[in-house]
């Protein structure tokens, strides 16, 4: 039977310079009440310290989860895939103040099945010709790292080049459920994830680690239907029980507990009102128009997942596609913001690393993913720009396995614009130029995109670019603007302009519907698309 404990117990029992991971996505699924407790007895007594935390996805939502042990002197080692909403630990990391690996979220979710098979690490091919790969970075993410061991290896089998992400033992992992009977085993009925706690029990075990878990319930033995348990009691160390869900467990940052979350309530999503129209809702209507009928698709964070989906409802498209995100949700709404990760009404909720089987295998036909950078080669930088250490998040593993790539960006930094008479007016020429020399950090590589020949678009709202192997070809201009002002002169390089550059469909700029459904939208048998395909909808600006 797994041991009740108090948190402050657990806190005072972890030895300094410990391994533990945690289990999260976003604000959701962390277990707060002990990160707190352990948060709160390093303030108080210094210890535990020299801990190294390991992580998959983001693990706040700039208050909760991970913030709460985002203390120099109590982490010396953090190796995860995002710190955007995560404002104390990312200062830390600007700051050299810990060491930091940051690896694809893919790749670390299937460490974890590497790692409960005991084995040396995850092989992968994902990360080749990015920062992760080990001929540029080799996933270290700050300067203080650079002269510690190296954790990615560059492989050769069979003539194909992959990297061997190495296995991290662990002493604890934290995992979260909602309810665990006396026999230990652990469900997840209110979670609004599952995300990857089997998978990382399961690692903890494989080396000897403790697995302990926040839960809000306790049943009694034999009470829970044996479908429903997601981690068994045998592979449970101990408990910890939230007395105080709405601050110690929410189920998501904006509500402590909601069915509609759950799956378990289905609620009218008809009469969501349209999006403004404004430049961001401009590019995602232009990158709508990639939009295949039953092609499998990925929305990433920012201007595809905020814009996209709700263009798609605008449109009445969305009952032709199923927009899924990478956390594990299938179907329905998404939410967006700082609740990326889970949807209204969704159809199925798996574990966060099945997910990723389908981006690294099959490939979705389309993604469409935000951009802080893009060069002359087509390389794209989402990860590390000026002094923010962001991470990379699921963007490297979804974007180098896609079909078909669009990135969506404002076309420079900081402009202010409005729409009117189909047109959009610059107030405020931005300052940060976007289309750059040389991008800050390569978190896509355009140089391996060209060479596998995949399919890729960069849209914005004034200009539209493709990839091809001699560099970045112009193909379309939105009305209004001068090509010369308003677009090469704001940038470092120039691209190859097409022979027969085209303007922007004037209906992307328009008030109303653009008919997409009546139009544009392609039809199934034109695409050739197998009618099995879905749509998948995921994670990173």
């Amino acid at each position: 039977m797994s041991l009740m404990m108090k948190a402050e117990e657990l806190a005072a029992s972890i030895p300094n310079g410990s391994t533990i991971a945690l289990v999260g996505f976003g604000g959701m699924g962390q277990c707060d009440k002990i990160l707190k407790a352990i948060g709160r007895r390093f303030k108080e007594t210094g210890t535990p310290n020299n801990l190294t935390v390991f992580h998959t996805a983001g693990q706040s939502d700039r208050q909760n989860g991970i913030e709460y042990i985002a203390e120099e002197g109590l982490v010396s080692r953090v190796i995860g895939g995002h710190w955007g909403l995560a404002p104390k630990l990312r200062r830390l990391i600007e700051e050299n103040k810990v060491e930091c690996y940051c690896w694809p979220q893919g790749q670390l979710t299937h460490l974890l099945r590497a790692m409960a098979n005991k084995l040396p690490g995850q092989i992968s091919p994902v990360g080749i010709g990015t920062f992760v790969d080990p001929r540029i970075d080799g996933g270290k993410f700050n300067e203080r790292t650079q002269s510690q061991k190296d954790l990615v290896t560059l492989l050769e089998i069979e003539g194909q080049e992959l990297l061997l992400y190495a296995s991290i033992p662990f002493d604890y992992v934290f995992i979260r459920g909602t309810s665990i009977d006396e026999d230990g085993n652990i469900t997840t009925e209110e979670e609004p994830l599952k995300l990857e706690i089997l998978s990382a029990a399961q690692a903890a075990k494989a080396y000897g680690g403790k697995v302990i878990s926040q839960v809000k319930y306790v049943a009694k033995k034999d009470s829970m239907h044996p479908k429903d348990v997601v981690v068994p009691g045998y592979l449970v160390d101990g408990f910890v029980v939230a007395d105080h869900p709405e601050t110690e467990h929410r189920q998501v940052p904006s509500t402590v507990f909601s069915p509609v979350f759950s799956g378990d309530l289905k609620t009218p999503t008809g009469s969501l009102p349209p999006i403004p129209l404004d430049a961001r809702k401009v590019i995602g209507r232009r990158a709508t128009l990639e939009l295949g009928k039953k092609s499998v698709v990925n929305l990433g964070i920012g201007i595809p997942g905020d814009v996209i989906g709700p263009i798609t409802n605008e449109e009445g498209i969305g009952q032709d596609l199923i927009l899924t995100l990478e956390s594990g949700i299938i179907g329905g709404v998404p939410i967006g913001a700082n609740e990326f990760g889970v949807a209204r009404n969704a159809s199925a909720i798996l574990d966060h690393e099945y997910l990723f089987d389908y981006y690294h295998g099959a490939g979705v036909d389309v993604t469409f993913m935000g951009a802080a950078e893009v060069d002359e080669r087509g390389n794209v930088n989402v990860s590390k720009f000026g002094n923010r250490a962001v991470g990379c998040g699921g963007f490297i593993d979804i974007t180098q396995s896609a079909k078909k790539v669009v990135f969506c960006t404002t076309f420079t930094g900081g402009a202010k614009s409005f729409i009117q008479h189909g047109e959009v007016k610059i107030l405020q020429q931005g300052t940060i130029k976007k289309f750059t020399k040389r991008v800050n950090q390569i978190t896509f590589s355009g140089e391996y995109a060209a060479k596998h020949n995949q399919e890729v678009m960069y849209v914005t709202e004034r200009a539209v670019f493709v990839l091809t192997k001699e560099g970045l070809l112009l193909t379309e201009i939105a009305p209004g603007f001068d090509l010369q002002k308003d677009v090469l002169d704001l940038m470092e390089f120039k691209p190859i302009i097409a022979d027969t550059l085209k303007e922007m469909d004037n209906r992307i700029f328009k008030e109303g519907i653009m008919n997409i459904n009546h139009s544009r939208f392609i039809r199934e048998e034109e695409k050739n698309v197998h009618p099995d395909t879905r749509t998948l909808v995921s994670g990173l600006d």
